[in-house]
């Protein structure tokens, strides 16, 4: 036990671990998650089920999750990191033998109490992985071939698990996320500048031969919404008229007319952004996307405050995966990308979103900890 001084949190004796906790991010993580429910018991029209109740039971037990992880040494994630890539490899070619089908995809794994979506979680292992390759690489090899082929492969193995499953969406963040560590790491940049350029030349080919024919459509939807706009381009359609009808202040809570008659398909999953904005207006979207940034700054700021490779690239890259999953749905919803089914994390119903951003904050908390006691000494 030992007495906070200048904590700016108004409390007397508290637990060492709790002092050191950065409670100005867990301030707003907790200010998001909370909005989120309250989000959520407005569509479902006033009541806390059949979303909220369990959403917020998620919540804590995974914020509590996260505050346990934080107290974890740095070292395990340096150490576990390729050990627990290659078990999430194992759970995804399990998935592919054994998984559930849900809605058309394989995603999957029934555990007994729980149902487990391994592509989930190899999203922050991918930056974990790539973190700890990079660490144990010497510094002049970096810009050899060797640097870039070992990552490449920890990347596509996973990358195109996942897209077996089917699931564009998370095949995308798991190789953003992957392709950003290396982008840290120092690798030249005309590398990343051919890569785009060999990508914009595949895209026809993988358009034509390698996505399912709904997510051919999707693109096709994104590119003209109008060509259908009561089949498969009513969900953008429908988002962007919920958004708009908010207006600057909103129509007020549970006053939303979108969500609340049933014209707002997935209003409180990958829509969910919508149904925030329908009733909060642009002065609740703005809000709550700034929450976001300081929290992802945060996260950026960790990294930079960290004295070892692993800590910088693995801060910097699980910080990035956060912003992916806020962008990448924002963009989504207002019809700037495809749909991909990304959830908006700690708003939208769901765990899976909600467990890989709370693991990331409790692997970003751990970090920091770890430098702070670093400083010390």
């Amino acid at each position: 036990m030992k007495r906070i001084k200048n904590s700016g949190i108004g409390l007397g004796l508290v637990p060492s671990a709790l002092a050191q906790l950065p409670w100005r991010m867990l301030v707003l993580v907790l200010a998001i998650g909370g909005f989120g429910l309250v989000v959520l018991f407005s569509a479902a029209g006033g009541s806390i089920n059949p979303w909220a109740l369990r959403q917020g039971i998620r919540f804590l037990v995974f914020v509590a999750a996260a505050v346990v992880i934080s107290r974890v040494r740095l070292s395990v994630w340096q150490q576990g990191a390729l050990p627990a890539y290659a078990v999430i490899v194992v759970l995804l070619l399990l998935v592919e033998l054994l998984g559930a089908v849900r809605g058309g995809s394989q995603r999957w794994l029934d555990i007994g109490i729980i149902r487990l979506q391994p592509s989930e979680l190899m999203k922050p292992a991918i930056v974990l992985a790539l973190a700890r390759f990079y660490d144990l690489l010497p510094p002049s090899e970096i810009r050899r071939f060797g640097a870039i082929w070992p990552a490449l492969a920890l990347i596509g193995v996973p990358a195109a698990l996942v897209m077996l499953q089917p699931d564009l969406g998370t095949a995308l963040m798991i190789t953003a996320g992957g392709l950003t560590v290396m982008f840290l790491a120092g690798l030249p940049l005309r590398l990343f500048i051919g890569g785009a350029l060999a990508f914009v030349v595949i895209v026809p080919v993988a358009f034509n031969f390698l996505l399912h024919d709904y997510q051919r459509n999707r693109v096709l939807i994104f590119l003209d919404p109008e060509s259908d706009p009561l089949g498969a381009g009513y969900h953008i359609s429908q988002s962007k008229i919920a958004i708009g009808s908010g207006g600057i202040f909103g129509k007020g809570f549970l006053q939303g007319t979108q969500s609340h008659l049933d014209y707002l398909p997935e209003g409180h999953t990958d829509f969910v952004f919508a149904t925030m904005a329908e009733e909060w207006g642009l002065i609740g979207g703005v809000l709550l996307i700034l929450a976001f940034l300081l929290v992802i700054r945060w996260g950026v700021n960790v990294g930079v405050r960290s004295n070892t490779r692993f800590a910088r690239l693995a801060a910097a890259g699980l910080a990035t995966t956060i912003f992916f999953y806020v962008a990448i749905n924002l963009m989504m919803v207002m019809g700037l990308a495809p749909v991909v089914g990304i959830p908006l994390p700690l708003v939208s119903y769901g765990g899976s979103a909600q467990m890989t951003v709370l693991l990331s904050l409790g692997i970003l908390m751990s970090i920091d900890r770890s430098n702070r006691d670093q400083q010390r000494w």
